[in-house]
């Protein structure tokens, strides 16, 4: 019985034949005049010919790297060229910001579409304040109309109208005014109000 299995098992192993070994390459010989060192020391021939290559043994090569002059047969001009393209990895760049990006592009940044945010304006006028499009909650409205704001008053807005009111209605600005006292702590808590509803976030 235990034959039987030691000989199925026998029969069932597969085992991958040997390839035949194939003939090592001839060994590359230096290609510098009258060396028979090895050549298996890669170098390009010239700085205008980097593609094609001779093959050297390692003391050739290291006198051909020594010799070697990448700007040979350039101009002041094209050295100082080369260097600043460098900085870039020799890749193409342009000038930062919105009208150079559109001299670059040949056209408008964006065509038909709606610039809420004014990111893309051409001259971006700091004097103008874009209002936020916004819908309002009924308590947000009661918080705006306490600070005495309109509703689509900006964050901006909103903090310096808060900053103004607790100075105006302060105790120590109004001594000791009752009036004021009740009025500053609605300021307080209507700007809570808009805090906490995430509209100055």
């Amino acid at each position: 019985m235990a034959q039987q299995r030691a000989s199925r098992f026998k029969s069932d192993i597969r085992i991958k034949p040997e390839k035949a070994k194939s003939r090592a390459p001839e060994p590359r010989m230096c290609e510098a005049p009258d060396c028979i060192g090895p050549g298996n020391c890669r170098v390009p021939k010239s700085p205008q010919n980097l593609q094609e290559y001779f093959w050297y043994c390692p003391a050739h090569a290291r006198a051909h790297n020594e010799a070697w002059d990448f700007f040979k047969g350039m101009g002041d001009g094209d050295i100082q060229r080369f260097r600043e393209e460098a900085l870039t990895g020799h890749r193409p760049t342009w000038p930062l910001g919105k009208r150079a990006a559109k001299a670059r592009m040949g056209q408008a940044p964006l065509n038909n579409v709606h610039d809420s945010h004014a990111m893309f304006a051409e001259d971006g006028d700091p004097t103008t304040v874009r209002r936020p499009e916004r819908h309002l909650t009924r308590l947000q409205i009661m918080a705006m109309d306490t600070l005495q704001l309109a509703h689509n008053a900006t964050l901006i807005e909103i903090k310096a109208r808060y900053k103004e009111l607790v100075k105006r209605f302060h105790p120590d600005a109004n001594g000791g005014d009752r009036g004021a006292e009740e009025r500053l702590k609605q300021v307080i808590k209507a700007y809570g109000v808009l805090r906490a509803s995430g509209l100055l976030t």
